[in-house]
Parts: structure tokens; C-alpha cells; sequence
């Protein structure tokens, strides 16, 4: 600024001049001095370029020589990478396939066990596929494969299971009569064995007891895995000879169809509709069982196997009850024993109604009792079934009642109505062996003798004991007090005497053609047979074990059925006497205007006279049996007597007093006063011993004063 300011241009361009000047000498000195130095450096430098240029040339021919060289290392490098590259492919692909191959096999498995119907291992395998291998290799398309079929296969497993238990059910339904055989085989086995051990206390051992072999079997049962590799169903159960064991009811079945579709339908989360499936289809085979066949009632049999498909199918139901954890339950089982109970109940009231059979009868109600005794070993309340038995029992007794009237029938229609005779001590002692009869007198008496009685009374006497037998039969088993037993067969036994024996003896009694002397050898029958009444009480105690003195117990009323017959046999006697008086009376023909009287009685009065003689000979000479029986004898034969001639008296009182006798002459008066006359020599001559004074004249008094 100050140049410029001060105009001095000039001067500063020269001085500037001055300087550059300067520098330039200085540079230029600078320069000389190092001048040398640089010529050497050029030089040195142009000696590096020679050199340099060699080097290159070298490096160059060293290069080309490397690059020959190197092409065979660079194949080979080349074929080493691709080795190196498949190498580790094929490391990743083994890797792969060591995730992949368990799961083709396991998948592989599963088909096989499909094929063999091993549904449960196969489900198992299905969920350990599942669960276990699919997810380390689920990205491959084959195993989305596997993952879209698993909800099939399962479904296809649950199904093909359903089927099994299908098969299962309806080889139960087939066989439970089978089942329930053998059960019963069994209750009676231990029934039997039961008694031999109350008979014979030191007896021990020997074969188990229901209780042991219920346990053993249920242990047998739980230690079977349900993996099991065979549906085998229903074992075949061959007829084999009696032996000391009777298999049990449970060895018979192949339970593992229910374990194994109870296991599936368990694993798969439906074990409700398991449940609710077996359930419904038990309980309507259920209904198909308990429904009787309509001739049931014709044979044992039928009843038979009507019990046994019952017990059948309870036992498999009790089995499945204790080896499975609430397929059914103690409820379920309940109610259908309750159906079961109520069908059966009535089925048996039905069918037994038709029976007329007191034999199949007594077999039917064995059966019941054998049925309620297996039930009862498994745990069934049975008590329903005693009480109907108290019903049946009294079906029983009058289809007996109505068989012991047939026997009776037949006795008394087969009897001669004659006492019976005894060639020697052998036949005596026989007929003194089957009716209690003692007589001091008659065993004095050399033989050939007479029993008082005929045929019939001993024959009555052995086949009221074989009526008491068979209602003792009936009682077995039936857990009655002896108090009871007694009672029944006392009922029972009077009944018998009350009814059916007094009906056919009344029935005798009355019927046509009845001699006086049959009814006189009823009267006395019916006498030795109400003795024996006494006798039959204490038979009966005997067999029960029950005094007669105990509170309530039923006396005998055979006493009353005997007396009952005999008064009936003696009013027949008196009204066959007079129907005999009458017929005679009707051949009187008396001539009320006769002029003179005949020199004798008239015939038919003659007549008369003899037939009545010879009828109380009859009462004469009866076979005694002491004071008691020549008393009963004789009251019969006085009364036969007096009732006789009281009625011929009235008899010829009113022919004498007819409407239609308008007047009499003194001829035919006295033709009439010598009928009268001989009338009372009759009475005067004692027909029938026992009579005080003139009382059987008595009779015709009123005649004889008229």
C-alpha cells in the first residue's frame, strides 16, 4: 500500500529485479554445488533402469514358467474343491437321512402293526411318530405327507378297534350261556364242597374256595398287558371228563378286545364314548337275555339255559367291573341286576304258573336256588329270588296236592274195602312196618287172622309220610329256621288231609252203588287213620326237629278230616237203609176193603224183615280191636238200627194214613196189625246187640197204638 500510496513503482520493480536476481545466483550456486551429485544420481539411476529391465525379463520368463507349471495344480485344485464340496453333501444328505430313516421305519411299523391288527401298539407307535420324529424333519414334503394321514390312520385304528370289540360282544352274547355253565358247575362245586366240610370238620385243603379263586383269577387277568399281540376273543372250550377243578367262568374269556379299544379310545381322548358305547350295547344284550323263550316252561332245560345266559352275562360284568378302571361301575351294575332281578322275577311266575309237574317243579326250584347261590358268590343281592321261591313253593304244594288226589283216587278206588288177611309173621310184621297199629289180641291170635282194616289204610298212611317227604324237599336250601320248615310242611300236610284226602273220601262215600258193607269198613278205616294222627305229628317233629309244644306251631287237623268221613259214611248207611225200605215199601199193595185177613205178614214185610237181619249181622260180626272198636261198631249198628225201624213205622203210618185211603175194612186192619205184629218181633229179637230194654220197640209204638 505504501507502493502505491507513495508512487515509488519503479523503484520497488527494481529492486524487485535486485532480488530475483539474487536468488538466481544463489540458486544457480546452489545448483553447482550439488551438480556432481546429481549426475551420479542420473547415472546410478540409468544403471537401476538396465537392471531393472533384466529383472523384469526374468520375473517375466519366471512368471511364464509358473504359469505352465501351475495349470495341472489348478486342475487339480479345481477337482479337489468339487470332491471337497460333494463330500460335504453327502455328509448333510446322511445326516439328513439318519433323521429321516427312523421315521420311514417307525412309519413303516405302524403299517405292519395295521396289518396284523395290533391296534394298540400301533396307536402308541403313531404317537411316538408323532410326537417325537416328525418334528425334526417336518419340512420335507413325505413327512407333511405323514402329518396329513396321521388323523386318518388314527380314525382308521379307532374304527377297526370299535370292530374287535364288535366281535367281542357278540361272542359274549353267544357263549354266555357257556359262561354262565360253568359258573353254576362251580357254585355247586363249592356248594358241595361247603357240605362235605360240614360234615366232615378235619377235612382241610383240597380245592379253593370261590373267594381264593376269584382273587387268583383277578390277578391272572391284571398281570395280561394289553399290549397284547393276539385278539384271540372267545377261547375254545373243549367237553372234557369231569375232573377235580372245574375251570373258572373267567378262564373261558379272552378279555384283552376290551382292554386293549379301552386303552385306544383312552389314548385318543374318547373314553367317554367308550364307556357310553359298551355300555348301551351290554345293556340291550341285557334285554335279549333276560327275555324267555316261550316254551321255557316245558323242560328243565329251557330253564336251564335261560339261567345260565343270565349268570353268563353278570360274570363278565362283575369281571369287568374289578379289572377295569371305571368301564362300568358298581351303579351301572346295580341297575342292571334291579332289571334283571324284576324280568326274571316275572318270567318265572309265568312260566312256572303253566307247570303242572311237582317234580319239575322241585327241579325248577333247585335251579333257582343254584342260580341265586352263583349270583350271590359274586356279589348280587338274591333275596328278591328266596322270597318268589316262598311263592313257588306254594305252586308246588298244590300241584302235590293235586298229584297225592290222583294217588289217593286210585287207592281208594283199587281197595276191596275188606280187612286185610295174614298168611304169616313176615306179611303182619310188613303191614305193622308201614302203619302204626298195635293190638295185643290179634298178635295172639294164631294165623291165618285179619287186619280190622283194609288195604287202604296203611297205602293213605305211607303216601301222606312220602307228601310230608316231598314238601321237605322243597325247603332245602331255601335258609328257612326249622320253625318255618315245620310250619310249611304242617300247612301244607293239612291241606292235604283237609281237602284233597277228605274229598276223596267223601267222594267214595257218595258215589253209586256203594255197599253197606264198604261203607261200614270206611268207618272203621277212617277210625284206625284218625289214631294215627298222633303218629304223623311226631313224624313230622322228628324230621324238623321242632317239639309241638314250640309257640306257634300248626297242629295237625286230621282228626277233624277222619271224623268228617266216617259221620258222612254213617249218614250214607242210614239213607242206604232207608232208601232199601222204601224200595221194598213200594211193592206194598194192601186191599183196604179185603173181607178177611191173610194167615202170615205180608211178603214184601217178610222180605224186608229178612234183608234187614242179614244187614246187621254184618254190624255183628265185625273184626274187633278191643272194647273201643266193638263200642264204635255197635253205636253205628244201634243207631243203623233204630233209625231203620223208626223209619219203616212212619213209613207204614203214613200208608195207612194216605189222602187217598178213604175207608177200611176190619179184614185189611188186620192184615195190616200182622205186618205191625212182625215189625215188632223184629225189634223184640235184638238185630243188633246194646239195647236196654223195649227201646228199639219204642220205634213202633205210635204205629201200634194208631
Amino acid at each position: 500500500r505504501s507502493v502505491y500510496d507513495g508512487e515509488e513503482h519503479g523503484r520497488f520493480m527494481e529492486k524487485l529485479e535486485a532480488r530475483i536476481r539474487n536468488h538466481d545466483r544463489e540458486i544457480e550456486k546452489m545448483c553447482n554445488f550439488h551438480y556432481q551429485g546429481f549426475v551420479d544420481s542420473i547415472t546410478e539411476l540409468l544403471k537401476v533402469r538396465g537392471e531393472a529391465q533384466k529383472l523384469k525379463n526374468q520375473v517375466t520368463d519366471t512368471n511364464r514358467k509358473l504359469q505352465n507349471e501351475g495349470k495341472e495344480l489348478m486342475v487339480a485344485m479345481e477337482e479337489l474343491r468339487q470332491c471337497r464340496l460333494q463330500q460335504r453333501n453327502i455328509s448333510a444328505t446322511v445326516d439328513k437321512l439318519t433323521l429321516c430313516l427312523p421315521v420311514l421305519e417307525m412309519y413303516s411299523k405302524l403299517r405292519e402293526q395295521m396289518k396284523s391288527k395290533r391296534h394298540y401298539p400301533a396307536l402308541k407307535t403313531l404317537e411316538h411318530l408323532e410326537h417325537t420324529f416328525l418334528p425334526q424333519v417336518s419340512h420335507y414334503r413325505f413327512c407333511k405327507a405323514m402329518v396329513d394321514n396321521i388323523p386318518r390312520l388314527r380314525q382308521e385304528i379307532r374304527e377297526l378297534s370299535m370292530s374287535d370289540l364288535k366281535d367281542f360282544l357278540e361272542s359274549i352274547r353267544k357263549h354266555s350261556d357257556k359262561i354262565g355253565e360253568t359258573a353254576m358247575k362251580q357254585a355247586q362245586q363249592q356248594r358241595n364242597l361247603d357240605n362235605i366240610v360240614s360234615q366232615h370238620p378235619r377235612i382241610s385243603g383240597g380245592k379253593k374256595s370261590k373267594k381264593e379263586f376269584s382273587a387268583s383269577s383277578e390277578l391272572e387277568v391284571k398281570n395280561t398287558s394289553p399290549m397284547s399281540e393276539q385278539d384271540s376273543g372267545i377261547l375254545d372250550v373243549e367237553d372234557e371228563d369231569e375232573e377235580e377243578e372245574v375251570p373258572g367262568a373267567q378262564d373261558l374269556v379272552d378279555f384283552s378286545p376290551v382292554y386293549r379299544c379301552l386303552h385306544i379310545y383312552s389314548v385318543l381322548g374318547a373314553r367317554e364314548t367308550f364307556e357310553s358305547y359298551y355300555r348301551k350295547q351290554r345293556r340291550k344284550q341285557a334285554r335279549l337275555v333276560l327275555q324267555p323263550p316261550s316254551n321255557m316252561h316245558e323242560t328243565l332245560d329251557g330253564y336251564r339255559k335261560y339261567f345260565n345266559q343270565i349268570v353268563g352275562f353278570f360274570v363278565v360284568e362283575d369281571h369287568i367291573l374289578h379289572t377295569t378302571q371305571g368301564l362300568v361301575n358298581r351303579a351301572y351294575i346295580d341297575e342292571l341286576w334291579e332289571m334283571a332281578l324284576s324280568k326274571t322275577i316275572a318270567a318265572l311266575r309265568t312260566h312256572s304258573s303253566y307247570c303242572s309237574d311237582p317234580g319239575l317243579v322241585l327241579d325248577l326250584k333247585n335251579l333257582i336256588v343254584l342260580f341265586a347261590d352263583t349270583l350271590q358268590g359274586y356279589g348280587f343281592p338274591v333275596n328278591q329270588l328266596f322270597d318268589m321261591l316262598l311263592e313257588i313253593q306254594d305252586q308246588y304244594s298244590e300241584t302235590l296236592l293235586k298229584k297225592w288226589a290222583g294217588v289217593f283216587r286210585n287207592i281208594l278206588d283199587s281197595d276191596n274195602y275188606s280187612p286185610i288177611p295174614v298168611s304169616n309173621e313176615e306179611v303182619y310184621k310188613k303191614i305193622v312196618g308201614q302203619f302204626p297199629f298195635q293190638d295185643a289180641e290179634l298178635e295172639k291170635q294164631p294165623f291165618p287172622k285179619k287186619f280190622p282194616f283194609s288195604e287202604f289204610v296203611p297205602k293213605v298212611y305211607s303216601q301222606i309220610k312220602e307228601f310230608i317227604y316231598a314238601c321237605l324237599k322243597f325247603s332245602e336250601d331255601l335258609h328257612l329256621s326249622s320253625t318255618e320248615v315245620d310250619d310249611m310242611i304242617r300247612k301244607s300236610t293239612n291241606l292235604l288231609l283237609t281237602r284233597t284226602l277228605s274229598n276223596c273220601l267223601q267222594n267214595v262215600i257218595k258215589r253209586k252203588n256203594v255197599g253197606l258193607t264198604e261203607l261200614v269198613q270206611i268207618i272203621i278205616n277212617t277210625t284206625h287213620l284218625e289214631k294215627s294222627c298222633k303218629f304223623l305229628e311226631e313224624f313230622i317233629t322228628n324230621i324238623t326237629n321242632v317239639l309241638p309244644e314250640t309257640v306257634h306251631t300248626t297242629k295237625l287237623y286230621g282228626t277233624t278230616t277222619f271224623k268228617d268221613a266216617r259221620h258222612a259214611a254213617e249218614e250214607e248207611i242210614y239213607t242206604n237203609l232207608n232208601q232199601k225200605i222204601d224200595q221194598f215199601l213200594q211193592l206194598a199193595d194192601y186191599d183196604w176193603m179185603a173181607l178177611e185177613p191173610g194167615s202170615r205178614a205180608s211178603d214184601y214185610l217178610v222180605d224186608l224183615i229178612g234183608f234187614l237181619r242179614s244187614t246187621f249181622a254184618v254190624f255183628t260180626h265185625l273184626p274187633g280191636e278191643g272194647d273201643a272198636h266193638s263200642t264204635m261198631s255197635g253205636k253205628v249198628a244201634q243207631t243203623a238200627c233204630m233209625s231203620a225201624c223208626k223209619h219203616l213205622s212212619t213209613s207204614l203210618l203214613q200208608l195207612l194214613l194216605e189222602a187217598e185211603v178213604r175207608q177200611l175194612s176190619l179184614g185189611a186192619l188186620h192184615q195190616f196189625n200182622l205186618d205191625v205184629e212182625e215189625c215188632e218181633q223184629f225189634a223184640r229179637s235184638g238185630p243188633v246187640p246194646g239195647f236196654q230194654g223195649d227201646t228199639l220197640q219204642l220205634a213202633f209204638i205210635d204205629l201200634r197204638q194208631v
